[in-house]
Parts: structure tokens; C-alpha cells; sequence
């Protein structure tokens, strides 16, 4: 029986059925097995293995000892070849709203313009992340043929019918990694910075019950809460083990994407004189219409950091663009490795870096309580509110080339009626 390829493995077409006896099917099976080992770097050792083990038991029924002989050579030499290079992953994923509450996933091109469905590989992101060693490739390999013009299936994308790329999370921790922001807001209260904050990161549990998706409202029941974005990077994990040091923790980071880390700014202070941190004040975030792979982002990705401006536009009306790289004291390996020192994380674990926030302010601001510091210092009290309903918030990330990499998150903010 000759292998079914898996659903958008490298392009390949389906195979046509063999003319030959069970020597000629094996000789094939495993021919398209080694194209396939050659092309994708050593990513496709495990299938290559899994060949072998199905064949050595099907060889005494028919095989024989003459095929297994010859093809042994190739099989060690296409594992064990130290010049193959590691392929890359470079690949843009998102979820569909119409796949229940954790979506559909679905590839996207790199231009943010098309998209196919991946639901035969992984039915969810969450999936995929639970098994990315093996699902990652095929979905890389979807992705090469949905950018060459070759996938099936392929769609014009809306953005409207994304729900959040990860609709729901096991997890949500959100670091504070910009000391500029903390350094500001604790000038402005005449306080000082503690020495811990700049060895130690600030870190909160936030909510991930579900994700608002790009282009829903913020939903609010009342302005009086001072409602605020926070223009934010996150990464995404697979399973990271309990007391992962930051050199391992780097080997964990799978996607990165953006987040709108929703708070309210006038339900703070009370909740944190509890002494027992954020529920009120902090609802629901949104996440990027896709998440990305490091790989995706090329030289921008470097020191566990992405080095690019996030750019907020509020009622389209420049706000901000501080530069991601600058100014973070504490990278995203620091960060992960800092969320599992007692407990491990689920794969599908989201960690953001906090508000980005540089020293040189004439870079903006990327959260209106960070502008309202500003004005504060400045002229001794802030003249910029927060957000009212109907204000429209726009954050977005362009590569060099001024294309942008996640698609925006744009979000106006509307009143929740009460139950």
C-alpha cells in the first residue's frame, strides 16, 4: 500500500497507484520519503523512522530482505547527515470564527490577502501547538504552497470573520518589560523604583477565557472606568517545563503576534490597595488577526525581541510608535523562564511583554495612562482622557519594507448594557 502524503506536505500531489509489485510500492513510498527528508531539513527524521518500522514489519510478508538491504544506506544517510541545514518556519496563522469557541485554524499569506483552511492538519491553533514538532512542518508547508499559487481551497481574507488567532488560552501572563513606562508613572507619584524591578520582572495572571478578535468592539459598561488600551507583543508557547532557564525557555517560543491589553485605568487603585492584583480592571484583551513565526520576521527577530515600532493610532490620529527593541529590560526568554519557575506552562501559553514604552518620548506613547504621565511631568497635570464609546483604536506593526506583518488590531469602544 503505497502512503497517503499528509494534507499540503510540500505540494505534493496525490500518488498514483502503483503498477508494480510490493518492492516497486516500497521503492516509491520511500523515494517520496527521502524527497521529502532532503527538501525539509531534519524535521522529517520521525517520519522517515516511522517508514522504517512499518516496512521492516511488512517485509516478511513480501518485501524481502533484497529491498530493505539496498534502501538501509539511503535511510542512514539522510538521517545522520550533519550539512543538512534546519528549514525554516515561516508561516502566518489565524482562526476563523465560524469553528466554535476556539475557531478554525487557517494559513495566510504573507501578504495578508488570502488564506486556506488547515482544519485537515490541525482542527484548532490550540491543536497544533499541543503537537507542533510534527504539525508545525505540514502547516509550513501549506504556507509555502498557498504563497507559490499552488494551494487548493485558497479564499480572499476578511477580516471580520477572524476571531482571535487563539480564541481562548490555558493562559495569559503579562510582563511589565519597558522600565521607561514603570520609571515614569512612579516619578509622577514621587516614588521611587525599587532596585528588584530591574533584575526581576513584573509579571500579572491575566484573563484568557476568550480573546476578543481583531476587529471586534471594546465592550464597556461605563467611560467612569477610565478605559485605556495597552498596545502590547506577545509570544506563544508549546509545553514549557517547570524551571526552564532562559536559554532553554528560547527554544519554546513558537509564534509571536500582538495584543490590545484592554485596562481600567480607574479600578486600578483600589485593587491594588487589596494587595491581591488586577480582576476588575482588567477585561478581555484582543489579540492580532494572525500570529507569525520568529523565522516570519527575519533579521527583526533577534535577542528573543522584536526590533520594529508598534504603531497606535487613536481615531485615526497618530498616538504612538516606540520601537519594540529599545529600552526592554527584560527579553521574552526572561520572561517565559520567569513564568515557569515553580510550574510548567501548557502549550498555547501566551506571555506579553507589557506596554512598550521608550525613554525618548517624542516616540508617543503606546497606553493613555503613559501619555498622561507624560503631561504630568511636562506641565504638571494631563490634558489627554481616556477613551470614550465610540473612540477607535488602531495598533499595527510594518516590517521594513512598510507591509504589515500581523494585520491591525481596530477596535471601537462600545457600551455593554447590563443582563
Amino acid at each position: 500500500m503505497v502512503d497517503q502524503p499528509d494534507q499540503g506536505t510540500m505540494g505534493l500531489s496525490a500518488p498514483r497507484k502503483a503498477s508494480g509489485g510490493a518492492g516497486e510500492r516500497i521503492g516509491r513510498s520511500w523515494s517520496r520519503r527521502l524527497s521529502l527528508r532532503e527538501t525539509d531539513g531534519r524535521m522529517q527524521t520521525r517520519q522517515v523512522y516511522s517508514r522504517l518500522a512499518r516496512c521492516t514489519k511488512f517485509r516478511h510478508r513480501s518485501c524481502g530482505n533484497g529491498h530493505l538491504f539496498h534502501m538501509q544506506p539511503l535511510l542512514l544517510q539522510a538521517v545522520q547527515s550533519p550539512d543538512q541545514p534546519q528549514h525554516r518556519m515561516v508561516m502566518k496563522l489565524g482562526s476563523l470564527k465560524d469553528g466554535g469557541r476556539d475557531g478554525s485554524l487557517i494559513v495566510v499569506s504573507r501578504d495578508l490577502r488570502t488564506a486556506v483552511r488547515a482544519t485537515g492538519i490541525a482542527p484548532t491553533l490550540q491543536r497544533a501547538l499541543e503537537d507542533w514538532s510534527n504539525v508545525a512542518p505540514r502547516l509550513n508547508a501549506l504556507s509555502a504552497s498557498l504563497n507559490d499559487g499552488s494551494a487548493d481551497g485558497v479564499f480572499d481574507l476578511e477580516m471580520q470573520a477572524l476571531a482571535a488567532p487563539l480564541p481562548r488560552a490555558y493562559e495569559f501572563v503579562d510582563g511589565s518589560a519597558y522600565l521607561p513606562h514603570v520609571e515614569r508613572v512612579r516619578r509622577a507619584r514621587n516614588a521611587d523604583v525599587p532596585e528588584s524591578f530591574y533584575t526581576d520582572p513584573l509579571m500579572y495572571q491575566a484573563t484568557s477565557a476568550g480573546f476578543y478578535g481583531p476587529r471586534d468592539g471594546i465592550k464597556v459598561i461605563s467611560e467612569d472606568y477610565g478605559i485605556d488600551l495597552e498596545a502590547e507583543i506577545v509570544v506563544i508557547t508549546d509545553d514549557v517545563p517547570m524551571g526552564a532557564s532562559p536559554e532553554q525557555a528560547t527554544a519554546h517560543i513558537q509564534l509571536v503576534g500582538l495584543v490590545n491589553d484592554v485596562s481600567l485605568r480607574n479600578l486600578i487603585p483600589a485593587e491594588l490597595a487589596k494587595g491581591f492584583g488586577f480582576v476588575q480592571s482588567k477585561p478581555r484583551s484582543a489579540l492580532s488577526p494572525v500570529f507569525v513565526t520568529p523565522d516570519e520576521l527575519d533579521d527583526a527577530w533577534r535577542d528573543n525581541k522584536v526590533h520594529l515600532p508598534l504603531v497606535t493610532h487613536i481615531n485615526g490620529a497618530w498616538f504612538g510608535a516606540p520601537e519594540a527593541g529599545n529600552d526592554m529590560q527584560f527579553d521574552f526568554a526572561q520572561l517565559i523562564a520567569h513564568a515557569a519557575k515553580t510550574r510548567p506552562l501548557s502549550a498555547g501559553t501566551i506571555v506579553g511583554s507589557g506596554t512598550i514604552a521608550n525613554q525618548d518620548t517624542t516616540l508617543g506613547a503606546s497606553c493613555f495612562a503613559e501619555q498622561r504621565v507624560i503631561e504630568t511631568l511636562r506641565d504638571g497635570k494631563p490634558s489627554t482622557p481616556f477613551m470614550a464609546f465610540g473612540d477607535v483604536v488602531r495598533i499595527e506593526m510594518f516590517d521594513a519594507s512598510g507591509v504589515s506583518i500581523f494585520g491591525a488590531i481596530e477596535q471601537r469602544v462600545e457600551r455593554q448594557p447590563l443582563p
